[in-house]
């Protein structure tokens, strides 16, 4: 993937989180929950992107 298209794929993302925070009418609480869900699911993905995922699935705990 072209640095490119992450970076589009990343505006996409932010302007329709943005569009969704100030024009869907929502309690405060539920779109701070919505917020975090997709910034955690950003970060997760652009660790996939950048082969760092890849690397965390080898780690065991326990037996």
């Amino acid at each position: 993937m072209s640095l490119i298209n992450l970076i589009v794929i990343l505006i996409v993302v932010g302007v329709i989180l943005w569009l969704i925070n100030n024009y869907l009418p929502m309690d405060g609480k539920i779109k701070s929950i919505l917020n975090a869900v997709v910034v955690i699911a950003v970060v997760l993905w652009l660790l996939q992107v950048f082969g760092l995922l890849a690397s965390l699935n080898a780690i065991h705990i326990g037996k």
